[in-house]
Formats: structure tokens, sequence, C-alpha cells
């Protein structure tokens, strides 16, 4: 597996969260409520529990993320965030069938949740149905409201990449940027396909503003050692290489570096 493709792999799956959109309360969801005592205790019930199982997801324990978020779905069968959850516990336990009914009741209860829209969205590119995928993350970044529309940009470019559609590509990480600069798996997605396609000035550029905004990985410091070696420019080649075998001694990189295995 080339250094790319990893890369790749690693950020759709680190794109795939989205968690944060739970803990919107009544104002943010879509849904109607009204002002009765009870109706307000059960909404921030459903609420608590699903900010509490989205706490468990992050934190890897699967189990007690699904009891919490069943326990949302009992105060309140009618709040969206708490089905947006569930499914994302379910399709990490390969459970994928529930997993898909629940992300299809959060978007049948509101049909404008960016969040769940993102989550489902990964959920059909992780198993190759890449078109109907990306038809999910657009309808995320069509929500004004949505808070950050660049995660759903740089997840329909990475679904379209793996589905080999590299203009397509490149014009959603270009958006991703629009709505946020500095995002930085877009900056690497573009430095990677400018590379690709033998502009090597310009990845130079992409890379250049990516490591003034996020740490390097053992991929960035491998394509800043590529790229530099493209342009001629020593120096900075050695500069990369430097701090590749200093920082990742043992990565896949490093070795590809010292073996001399530049492509």
């Amino acid at each position: 597996m080339t250094g790319a493709s990893r890369f790749l792999r690693v950020a759709l799956a680190a794109a795939y969260l989205g968690v944060a959109g739970c803990a919107t309360g009544p104002a943010d969801d879509g849904l109607r409520t009204t002002n009765t005592g009870d109706e307000t205790s059960v909404r921030t019930r459903a609420r608590v529990h699903t900010e509490l199982a989205a706490s468990y997801f992050e934190l890897g324990n699967m189990g007690v993320a699904l009891e919490e978020a069943r326990e949302a779905m009992r105060a309140d069968p009618n709040y969206a965030p708490a089905y947006n959850v569930a499914a994302l516990v379910y399709a990490q336990l390969k459970e994928d069938r529930l997993a898909e009914e629940a992300f299809q009741t959060a978007l049948q209860i509101n049909p404008s949740d960016s969040d769940a829209h993102n989550n489902y969205g990964r959920f059909l590119c992780d198993r190759k149905q890449e078109r109907e995928a990306i038809k999910h993350f657009l309808a995320a970044v069509r929500n004004p409201l949505y808070a950050t529309p660049e995660r759903s940009w740089v997840n329909a470019g990475l679904c379209a990449r793996r589905n080999g559609d590299l203009p397509a590509a490149e014009g959603y990480f270009q958006q991703a940027l629009k709505m946020r600069p500095a995002q930085p798996q877009a900056l690497y997605q573009l430095a990677d396909l400018s590379y690709a396609r033998r502009d090597y000035v310009e990845a130079k550029s992409y890379l250049t503003r990516l490591t003034q905004v996020a740490a390097a990985t053992a991929e960035v410091l491998w394509l800043g050692v590529r790229v530099e070696r493209r342009l001629g420019d020593r120096a900075s080649e050695a500069s990369y290489a430097l701090q590749l075998r200093n920082r990742y001694p043992n990565s896949r990189e490093a070795r590809a570096l010292l073996a001399g295995q530049y492509e």
C-alpha cells in the first residue's frame, strides 16, 4: 500500500466523526416541540443521554454508548441525534443493517440534519457506495446552518478520489478550503493530487501551507521529500528526509526512503 493510499484510508476514518452535532438543543434540531414542562424534560433527558452516548463512542466504549443511545431513544423517540449516534455505534459493531435503519430514521425525523447526512455518507462510502454517499455529503453542505461544512466537502473529496473521479475530488477539496483555508486534509490531498499530475510547484505550495498549520505526519514528510526531489531543491529534500528519519524511524515511509524507493 502506497503512502498516498494509506493516508487516504486514514483520512477517511478520521473524517467519520460529526458526533458533536448530537449536543444541539431543541431549537437547533428542527423538531417540533411545545413549551410544556413534561416535553421539555423528555427532550432534555434524550439530549443528555445522546451526549453521553457520543462521549462513550469517542472513548471506544461501544456497549455503554449503545445503551445510552437507546436510553435517549426511549426518552424521546423523535430525537434525531440519538439515532445518528446509535447508527455510528452499530456501524462500529459491524451491524450494518441496524446502522442503516438508524441513519434513515434520523433523516426521516429531521431531513436537514447535516451531521446525520455526513455520517451516513461516510457509512456508505466505506461500503463502496460512493455515488450515493456523495449525495449525502452534498445534502449536508446545503444546510446554511451547518457549522462545519468543510468536513463534508473533504469527505466528498475523499470518496470521489476513492471512486477514481479525480477532477470531482479536487473540486470538493477546493470547496473545503473556501470554507476553511487551513483545512489539513484538503491541503494534503490537493498536494498529493498535484504531485500525481506532475505539478510539483503547486504541490509544494499546498505542502507549505499544510506544514504551517498542522504537525507533519510521516505521509506529509514523505510527500515533501519527493516533491523537493522533483524540483531539484536538495536542501529542502534533505530537511524533509531528516525529519522523517528522526520522527518516524519505523514508518513505512522511512523504510522507503532508506531503500531509495521514491515512487
